[in-house]
C-alpha cells in the first residue's frame, strides 16, 4: 500500500502573534514523532558578500527576504518522504549560518512563518491554511522580549526596526494574507477553543492515516 501523503499546515500571522503556541498544540495533538516543523525564518536569504552594517539593516518582513525556491524544494522533498538539511539563520550576524539541521519527513508538516500564506507556490501545497491573529501591542511586546532574549538584540534597535519595517510590512504584506486562511485564530495562543478545534482536526487526520 502506498503511504498516505503528509498533510501540510500553513501557520501564518504577524510577529509575536502566538504561532509557536499554536504549533505546540499541533505537536501535542499529533504526537511529536508525527510532526516536522519548518520555520520560514530559517530560509532568509544568505548575504555573505554584504557588509555587516548593511546586513544589519535587512528588511526581514517583506516577501523577497526569503529564499522561497529553496523552501519549496525542501518542502517537496519532505512530501516525497526524503529528509532535508534545513538552513539555520544567524540573527546576530544577520546571515545564514554554516551549519544545517536535519529535518525528516513526517505525517504532519507545519510550515510556520509571517508570510507563508503570501507565496502561491507554498499555499498550493497546503492542506490547511491557518492565520494566527493577536492585538498589535501584544505582538510588539512579544517581539521585543524575544529579540532581546533569543537574538542578542538591544531594545532600542528592536523598537527602531519595528517602526522602520516590521509594522509597515505587516500592514502591507502580512495582514492581507488573512484572506487565504481556512481558519483564523483570534487572540493567538490564548484562544483555547480555536486551539482545540485545530488539535481535533489534526488528531482525526492522524487517526485516519493509522486506520483508526
Amino acid at each position: 500500500m502506498t503511504p498516505a501523503k503528509p498533510i501540510v499546515i500553513g501557520l501564518a500571522g504577524g510577529t509575536g502573534c502566538g504561532k509557536t503556541t499554536v504549533a505546540e498544540a499541533i505537536v501535542e495533538a499529533a504526537g511529536e514523532e508525527n510532526v516536522t516543523i519548518i520555520p520560514q525564518d530559517a530560509y532568509y536569504r544568505a548575504q555573505p558578500d554584504v557588509p555587516f552594517e548593511a546586513r544589519a539593516m535587512t528588511n526581514y518582513d517583506e516577501p523577497t527576504a526569503f529564499d522561497n525556491e529553496l523552501l519549496v524544494d525542501q518542502l517537496d522533498r519532505l512530501l516525497a518522504g526524503r529528509a532535508v538539511e534545513r538552513p539555520v539563520y544567524d540573527f546576530v550576524r544577520h546571515d545564514r549560518a554554516s551549519q544545517t539541521v536535519t529535518a525528516g519527513p513526517a505525517p504532519v508538516l507545519v510550515l510556520e512563518g509571517i508570510l507563508v500564506l503570501f507565496e502561491p507556490t507554498l499555499r498550493e501545497r497546503m492542506t490547511l491554511k491557518v492565520f494566527v491573529d493577536a492585538p498589535p501591542d501584544e505582538r510588539f511586546i512579544r517581539r521585543l522580549e524575544r529579540d532581546v532574549r533569543e537574538r542578542g538584540r538591544q531594545a532600542q534597535s528592536v523598537i527602531a526596526q519595528y517602526r522602520r519595517t516590521v509594522k509597515p510590512m505587516h500592514d502591507l504584506f502580512v495582514e492581507p494574507t488573512k484572506q487565504h486562511a481556512d481558519l483564523i485564530v483570534p487572540e493567538g495562543g490564548r484562544n483555547r477553543v480555536a486551539l482545540e478545534v485545530l488539535a481535533s482536526y489534526v488528531a482525526r487526520t492522524i487517526a485516519a492515516r493509522n486506520g483508526g
